[in-house]
């Protein structure tokens, strides 16, 4: 079944399945259903979809967007990596930042079939729960310089070495664990490095490709919400509506200056959505813990928006240049 086939399949049963769903209540329940999810061979795409409908709160639906969204980051690189159920985690950031120039954790090749990696990570999103690390790291040997060579580093959750510290939960989605990660001369096969630029092919990309995933998971968690809710048919609609040019997006170039500039727009009218919805919950009962939480969280649609702001000012920029 190609990707978008197995989209419009996700679609309809998110339009048309059972709406009411099991509550999960931390990261720990959320794991497991997830890797049912994931072992059901679904596209990054459709896997999206089918992790925001079964979602119960937006800290899951961003959850299963964030996975979705790194399948998809892998796919031309290490297809391999997504025949498993595995939950994943990229990690770039370091104290000073996650730029190419901020990158400090090295990766050296043992010169007998491994590498070994050193540093230290300070964000691991969902970090209690994943199976396997992508690791950001400079190539050792190379001196410190404004663009270091990069390599992401395919690290089981599981090798030795590895140490974690406790981040304080944020104040939305705070289901969502993160924590800080130190790697002490973590040893791996050479052959989880991946293949291509750590920067250029995965942590820049995945800017755009977060964005995109987590978007359709949040559409389609709202989409049954407003399903099991019986809200008004215009509304499911355009939730419906969004989504399926979002999903048009998952597969395009992700640093095409069209698509930052078709991505802003869409999530423009998903920011519009959101506000309706809030509207239509708060005239329902205002005690509802579902109500509460999706109020609690909305600042999490502000996280990094002034790097969107500035993207599709410079995707504007560059798309002048080609006229």
């Amino acid at each position: 079944m190609s990707d978008q086939s197995d989209f419009m399949e996700a679609l309809r049963f998110a339009l048309s399945s059972r709406a009411d769903v099991d509550a999960l209540e931390t990261a720990e329940d959320w794991a497991p259903e997830w890797r049912a999810q994931a072992a059901e061979g679904l596209s990054p795409v459709a896997l999206a979809v089918s992790g925001g409908f079964l979602s119960d709160r937006l800290a899951w639906a961003f959850a299963g967007g964030y996975q979705s969204a790194l399948r998809r980051l892998l796919t031309p690189f290490r297809p391999q990596l997504l025949e498993n159920e595995w939950t994943m985690a990229l990690c770039a950031t370091e104290s000073s930042g996650n730029r190419p120039r901020d990158i400090r954790t090295q990766v050296t090749d043992n010169g007998d079939g491994t590498v070994t990696v050193s540093g230290e990570k300070s964000w691991t999103t969902l970090g209690p729960v994943v199976d396997v690390f992508l690791v950001v790291a400079r190539l050792n040997g190379h001196e410190p310089e404004a663009r270091p060579a990069l390599k992401v580093v395919a690290v089981p959750a599981s090798s030795e070495g590895i140490y974690f510290s406790e981040k304080t939960p944020l104040e939305f989605v705070p289901e969502v664990p993160h924590q800080a990660a130190a790697f002490d001369n973590v040893r791996v096969p050479r052959a989880a490095v991946l293949p291509g630029d750590g920067y250029s092919d995965y942590v820049k990309p995945f800017r755009t490709v977060e964005d995109t995933f987590i978007a359709i998971a949040t559409h389609a968690y709202l989409l049954r919400e407003a399903r099991y809710r019986g809200w008004p048919d215009p509304l499911i609609e355009a939730l419906a509506a969004n989504l399926f040019s979002l999903g048009s997006l998952a597969n395009v170039d992700a640093t095409s200056p069209a698509t930052h500039v078709a991505l802003a727009g869409l999530l423009g009218q998903g920011q519009a959505l959101y506000g309706r919805v809030t509207d239509q919950w708060r005239g329902g009962d205002n005690g509802d813990p579902a109500l509460r939480r999706w109020l609690r969280d909305q600042p999490l649609f502000q996280i990094a928006s002034k790097p969107r702001e500035l993207r599709v000012q410079r995707a504007w920029e560059q798309l002048a240049t080609l006229s």
